[in-house]
Protein backbone atom coordinates (compact mmCIF):
# COMPACT_ATOMS: atom_id res chain seq x y z
CA UNK A 1 0.00 0.00 0.00
CA UNK A 2 2.84 2.42 0.85
CA UNK A 3 4.36 2.06 -2.59
CA UNK A 4 1.09 3.38 -4.17
CA UNK A 5 0.76 6.39 -1.86
CA UNK A 6 3.85 8.25 -3.13
CA UNK A 7 2.96 7.98 -6.86
CA UNK A 8 -0.62 8.92 -6.02
CA UNK A 9 0.53 12.07 -4.14
CA UNK A 10 2.82 13.02 -7.01
CA UNK A 11 -0.06 12.53 -9.43
CA UNK A 12 -2.24 14.86 -7.38
CA UNK A 13 0.48 17.52 -7.12
CA UNK A 14 1.10 17.78 -10.89
CA UNK A 15 -2.15 19.66 -11.68
CA UNK A 16 -1.44 22.06 -8.82
CA UNK A 17 2.02 22.81 -10.19
CA UNK A 18 0.51 23.84 -13.52
CA UNK A 19 -1.72 26.42 -11.81
CA UNK A 20 1.16 28.41 -10.36
CA UNK A 21 2.55 29.78 -13.67
CA UNK A 22 -0.95 30.69 -14.80
CA UNK A 23 -1.68 32.50 -11.53
CA UNK A 24 1.63 34.36 -11.66
CA UNK A 25 1.01 35.40 -15.28
CA UNK A 26 -2.48 36.70 -14.46
CA UNK A 27 -1.23 38.53 -11.40
CA UNK A 28 1.63 40.07 -13.39
CA UNK A 29 -0.74 41.24 -16.10
CA UNK A 30 -3.03 42.88 -13.54
CA UNK A 31 -0.15 44.59 -11.77
CA UNK A 32 1.22 45.84 -15.10
CA UNK A 33 -2.15 47.34 -16.01
CA UNK A 34 -2.52 49.07 -12.65
CA UNK A 35 1.02 50.46 -12.79
CA UNK A 36 0.60 51.66 -16.38
CA UNK A 37 -2.69 53.34 -15.48
CA UNK A 38 -1.04 55.20 -12.58
CA UNK A 39 2.33 55.90 -14.19
CA UNK A 40 1.28 57.09 -17.64
CA UNK A 41 -1.74 59.14 -16.59
CA UNK A 42 -2.35 60.82 -19.92
CA UNK A 43 -5.74 61.30 -21.55
CA UNK A 44 -5.95 62.51 -25.13
CA UNK A 45 -8.77 63.38 -27.49
CA UNK A 46 -9.07 65.05 -30.87
CA UNK A 47 -12.00 67.45 -31.32
CA UNK A 48 -13.52 68.73 -34.55
CA UNK A 49 -13.38 72.33 -33.37
CA UNK A 50 -10.98 75.26 -33.66
CA UNK A 51 -8.28 75.54 -31.01
CA UNK A 52 -9.90 78.70 -29.56
CA UNK A 53 -13.19 76.84 -28.97
CA UNK A 54 -11.41 73.90 -27.34
CA UNK A 55 -9.43 76.31 -25.16
CA UNK A 56 -12.60 78.09 -23.99
CA UNK A 57 -14.29 74.75 -23.30
CA UNK A 58 -11.21 73.55 -21.36
CA UNK A 59 -11.18 76.69 -19.23
CA UNK A 60 -14.91 76.26 -18.55
CA UNK A 61 -14.31 72.63 -17.57
CA UNK A 62 -11.51 73.64 -15.19
CA UNK A 63 -13.78 76.21 -13.56
CA UNK A 64 -16.70 73.77 -13.30
CA UNK A 65 -14.41 71.19 -11.65
CA UNK A 66 -13.08 73.74 -9.15
CA UNK A 67 -9.49 73.69 -10.42
CA UNK A 68 -7.46 76.89 -10.14
CA UNK A 69 -5.91 78.21 -13.35
CA UNK A 70 -2.13 78.68 -12.99
CA UNK A 71 -1.66 80.20 -16.42
CA UNK A 72 -1.26 79.58 -20.11
CA UNK A 73 1.84 79.35 -22.23
CA UNK A 74 2.30 79.38 -26.00
CA UNK A 75 4.68 76.74 -27.25
CA UNK A 76 6.13 76.32 -30.72
CA UNK A 77 3.23 74.34 -32.19
CA UNK A 78 0.75 74.17 -29.32
CA UNK A 79 -0.64 75.94 -26.27
CA UNK A 80 -0.24 74.76 -22.68
CA UNK A 81 -2.79 75.43 -19.93
CA UNK A 82 -1.69 74.79 -16.35
CA UNK A 83 -4.11 74.29 -13.47
CA UNK A 84 -3.89 73.09 -9.90
CA UNK A 85 -5.90 71.71 -7.03
CA UNK A 86 -4.79 71.02 -3.47
CA UNK A 87 -3.08 67.78 -4.48
CA UNK A 88 -3.01 67.70 -8.31
CA UNK A 89 -1.05 69.48 -11.02
CA UNK A 90 -2.85 69.55 -14.37
CA UNK A 91 -1.37 70.27 -17.80
CA UNK A 92 -3.58 70.62 -20.85
CA UNK A 93 -1.80 70.77 -24.19
CA UNK A 94 -3.84 72.00 -27.16
CA UNK A 95 -2.35 71.31 -30.57
CA UNK A 96 -4.06 72.62 -33.70
CA UNK A 97 -3.97 69.96 -36.40
CA UNK A 98 -6.02 71.98 -38.91
CA UNK A 99 -8.20 75.08 -38.54
CA UNK A 100 -11.13 72.87 -37.49
CA UNK A 101 -9.28 69.99 -35.76
CA UNK A 102 -7.60 70.23 -32.33
CA UNK A 103 -5.80 67.57 -30.34
CA UNK A 104 -6.04 67.81 -26.56
CA UNK A 105 -3.59 66.00 -24.27
CA UNK A 106 -4.14 66.15 -20.49
CA UNK A 107 -1.73 65.09 -17.78
CA UNK A 108 -2.89 65.06 -14.15
CA UNK A 109 -0.11 64.41 -11.66
CA UNK A 110 -0.72 63.86 -7.98
CA UNK A 111 1.72 65.19 -5.41
CA UNK A 112 3.60 61.90 -5.51
CA UNK A 113 5.22 60.35 -8.57
CA UNK A 114 1.95 58.84 -9.72
CA UNK A 115 -0.46 60.23 -12.28
CA UNK A 116 -4.21 60.48 -11.96
CA UNK A 117 -5.71 59.13 -15.17
CA UNK A 118 -9.30 59.36 -13.96
CA UNK A 119 -9.03 63.11 -13.38
CA UNK A 120 -7.49 63.56 -16.83
CA UNK A 121 -10.31 61.54 -18.40
CA UNK A 122 -12.93 63.56 -16.52
CA UNK A 123 -11.40 66.79 -17.84
CA UNK A 124 -11.69 65.45 -21.39
CA UNK A 125 -15.35 64.56 -20.80
CA UNK A 126 -16.15 67.95 -19.22
CA UNK A 127 -14.45 69.73 -22.13
CA UNK A 128 -16.53 67.69 -24.55
CA UNK A 129 -19.71 68.68 -22.67
CA UNK A 130 -18.72 72.34 -22.82
CA UNK A 131 -18.05 72.10 -26.55
CA UNK A 132 -21.37 70.35 -27.13
CA UNK A 133 -23.20 73.01 -25.11
CA UNK A 134 -21.49 75.74 -27.14
CA UNK A 135 -22.45 74.12 -30.44
CA UNK A 136 -26.02 73.61 -29.24
CA UNK A 137 -26.23 77.24 -28.11
CA UNK A 138 -25.02 78.43 -31.52
CA UNK A 139 -27.49 76.20 -33.36
CA UNK A 140 -30.51 76.93 -31.11
CA UNK A 141 -31.28 80.42 -32.51
CA UNK A 142 -30.91 79.14 -36.08
CA UNK A 143 -33.25 76.19 -35.58
CA UNK A 144 -36.47 78.14 -34.84
CA UNK A 145 -35.77 80.53 -37.70
CA UNK A 146 -35.29 77.62 -40.06
CA UNK A 147 -38.48 75.96 -38.81
CA UNK A 148 -40.40 79.24 -39.25
CA UNK A 149 -39.05 79.67 -42.76
CA UNK A 150 -40.18 76.19 -43.73
CA UNK A 151 -43.66 76.91 -42.34
CA UNK A 152 -43.85 80.14 -44.33
CA UNK A 153 -42.83 78.43 -47.55
CA UNK A 154 -45.47 75.71 -46.95
CA UNK A 155 -48.24 78.35 -46.72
Amino acid sequence: MARYVIPMLLGLCLPLAACEPVAIALLGGGVTTVLRYNLEGVAARTFTAPVASVKNASLAALERMGLALDGTESLETSELIRARSANRDIEIELEPITEQLTRMRITARSTSLLYDTSTALELVQQTEKSLDAGVTAKLAPALPAAAGASRLSAN
